[in-house]
């Protein structure tokens, strides 16, 4: 799986209308006549904006966790990554998002994908967690 990482730049707000009430998925509600507030998706989507990255996901080995082929994924290198994560690696020179396990002889890296091997991060490989995937964002249709 590749990956094209941009940064993060927050110059100024972007404030969309917001449903404060919520939107409900289950048995429906009245609709709002109006939104009176707002959100600025770059408060929302970036707590650390000086080490927040994103990328825009190219695979598909990470499918059955609904990160699909040209998906965009926030990626926060402050964050310390915990066993279970989903994260951006290094392996040998390489990028990849995957899950994270941690285990008493290694790290083993975990595709969400059936067709994709783990893989066993073994004591001689160039190999480093370059940040915690906190969002992914992709279109629903």
């Amino acid at each position: 799986m590749k990956l094209e990482i941009f940064p993060t730049e927050i110059l100024s707000e972007v404030n969309l209308p917001f449903a404060d009430g919520g939107v409900h998925a289950g048995f429906p509600s009245p609709a709002q006549d109006y939104m009176d507030r707002s959100i600025d998706l770059n408060m929302e989507l970036i707590s650390h904006p000086e080490s927040t990255f994103c990328a825009r996901v190219v695979g598909n080995s990470m499918i059955d966790a609904d990160v699909l082929d040209g998906d965009i994924i926030v990626i926060d290198r402050s964050v310390t990554a915990s066993d279970g994560d989903m994260v951006v690696c290094i392996l040998d020179g390489e990028f990849t998002v995957k899950y994270l396990h941690k285990e008493p002889n290694g790290v083993t890296l975990v595709p969400a994908n059936k067709d994709f091997k783990e893989i066993q991060v073994g004591e001689g490989s160039n190999f480093e967690v370059w940040g915690v995937v906190t969002y992914v964002i992709h279109k629903a249709r």
